[in-house]
């Protein structure tokens, strides 16, 4: 009998180590030492394929292996190698749009951007262009902006966005899905046989946006796949540009504008066709993804895993904003890496070895278009189909103690379960997206992404806007003041005022939900009507 009774206590105990706070088993001090390193000028933004981006690299290998993370790689390292091309467009190159004989000519930087920077977006004849409304095709909601034009062999160009709705139940109502993301519409014109495509930013849909802020960005080397070089040409059209696609055509820009008001988009060809001839300066080069594992104990539950990522790089050295060019990203997302480390290292320790296999994956590239992450799930470490989740991190508190959280991403899966069940044994409460960034793609907008169009349930946990100490509208104005004056700036540095108590709720927060992840029998399913449920099916199918 009294045996009995240890047993259950030490089956107690085991259960209750595998559930609620681990504030008591983290180290600040570890995360604030990775944090100021990662964070430093000595890494010089960790730009893709850069020296500091490499230094980088090697810097988190050294730290997967005083955690003791297994190596996985076919080298038996921790390095996923990426063959990568570079690529900056030079402002000789030439831009043409033709109306019959009249010719009217187009500034990089001033009139457009370039998505695709290389000598393979060369268009030496005139081709027609057609105007596709948003360029969207969504069987689900009965939607197809190609009905009634024929795009093969001509350039695309098409509105930000899609259409409006206050119906949840489709295109979810006032906010944005994944099809107006511009890789989403781009995909969708190459598969019709465009040649090319042209977004028009629409003003009125991202209350964040601005041209001078847009050129900034792109004046970064464009980064690709060595092994996905597009034949497309692919622009970023200035919107005060954009009368000089529907001259002489059915309908103007304006008009164009009304009928996103209004719902009622239209498609038509329009009346002038379009060259290009570019000058590039380009690179080849290879960049890592920096692997390890932490086999799970369940001799049954090993063989499935869940990929815990985050990526590293950021946008390096750029132009220089009063005096500073080092863009180093300690928000974004060096406090994400320093997080991922913490996780692995409570997951190293014994008593919270996890049934299932973890990989922690610190990704390069997603500045560059989620490019680390794209290529691990072309090239998967482990069969897509063996990996059950993904949990990104992309961003960790910062700014107060938090009462609520955002699962992004977490409507299309049953992780959202998973979630709302982590939250009890932390007493928090599940929270959305704050409405001044609902217009943001945030699922589209990180590697998760990837992961999501790969088959794989993912998501992003964020702090909500319910806090400890300061009121909402306080933690929205702090959220809005960083996008406008840190994000992607040479400021988002070291100098930023830093709340570690709400940085490491955070930690405590993700390592809980993936630990009662990793320990469940359940597996997270894709939820009825999620876009990406076939390609999970595909996975399992192909055993891929």
């Amino acid at each position: 009998m009294k045996s009995l009774l240890i047993a259950i206590l030490l089956l107690s105990c085991k259960v209750l180590a595998q559930s609620g706070s681990v504030l008591d088993e983290l180290s600040k001090d570890s995360f604030k030492r990775n944090l100021n390193f990662l964070g430093s000028d000595l890494f010089e933004g960790r730009g893709t394929g850069t020296a500091g981006g490499n230094l980088a690299a090697k810097y988190l290998a050294l730290e997967y292996e005083q955690i003791g993370l297994s190596t996985i790689t076919q080298k038996n390292n921790y390095y996923q190698y990426i063959p990568m091309h570079g690529g900056i467009p030079l402002e000789s190159s030439v831009l043409n749009i033709f109306y019959g004989a009249q010719i009217e000519k187009l500034k990089l930087k001033e009139d457009y951007l370039l998505y695709v920077a290389g000598e393979q977006t060369f268009v030496p004849k005139p081709l027609e262009i057609v105007f596709a409304g948003y360029g969207i095709v969504a069987p689900e909601f009965d939607y197809n902006d190609y009905q009634s034009i024929a795009v093969e062999g001509k350039i695309v160009a098409y509105l930000d966005g899609e259409p409006k709705s206050d119906n949840p139940e489709y295109f979810a109502g006032n906010k944005s899905t994944v099809y107006s993301s511009y890789e989403a519409k781009q995909r969708t014109a190459l598969a019709r046989g465009a040649r090319g495509s042209i977004l028009i930013p629409n003003l009125a849909h991202s209350k964040f946006y601005s041209w001078e802020e847009t050129v900034l960005l792109f004046s970064f080397e464009n980064v690709t796949l060595a092994y996905t070089p597009s034949n497309s040409l692919s622009i970023l059209l200035n919107p005060e540009r954009a009368e000089v696609l529907f001259k002489d055509s059915d309908f103007n820009y304006k008009e164009i504008l009304e009928m996103h008001s209004l719902t009622q988009m239209k498609s038509f060809p329009l009346k002038c066709s379009l060259s290009f001839k570019g000058e590039f300066k380009e690179r080849d080069f290879v960049a890592s993804n920096i692997a390890g594992i932490i086999e799970g104990t369940d001799s049954e539950l090993k063989d499935s895993h869940i990929i815990v990522s985050a990526h590293y790089d950021h946008l390096g050295i750029g132009p220089a904003i009063r005096g500073d060019s080092i863009y180093n990203g300690v928000y974004d997302n060096a406090m994400g890496v320093a997080a991922l480390l913490e996780i692995a290292k409570l997951f190293s320790k014994e008593k919270f070895k996890p049934k299932r296999s973890i990989i922690f994956l610190l990704l390069t590239g997603e500045e560059k278009g989620l490019l680390g992450a794209r290529y691990y799930t072309d090239n998967p470490i482990v069969p897509l189909y063996k990996t059950i989740a993904n949990i990104n991190i992309d961003g960790i508190a910062s700014f107060d103690k938090f009462k609520s959280v955002v699962g992004v991403g977490s409507n299309f899966s049953t992780l959202e379960d998973f979630l709302i069940e982590s939250n009890k044994d932390l007493n928090l409460v599940m929270d959305s997206i704050p409405r001044e960034f609902a217009s943001e793609e945030a699922f589209t907008q990180s590697d998760q992404f990837a992961f999501a169009l790969a088959g794989i349930p993912s998501i992003l946990i964020l702090e909500g806007t319910k806090y400890e100490n300061i009121t909402s509208e306080e933690g929205i104005n702090k959220m809005i003041e960083y996008y406008f004056d840190y994000y992607h700036s040479p400021f988002d540095d070291l100098n930023r005022t830093i709340n570690y108590d709400a940085s490491m709720q955070h930690i405590d927060l993700l390592f809980n939900f993936i630990q009662l992840l990793s320990n469940s029998t359940e597996i997270p399913e894709w939820k009825k009507g999620s876009p990406f449920i076939n390609q999970r099916l595909r996975s399992i199918a192909e055993k891929r």
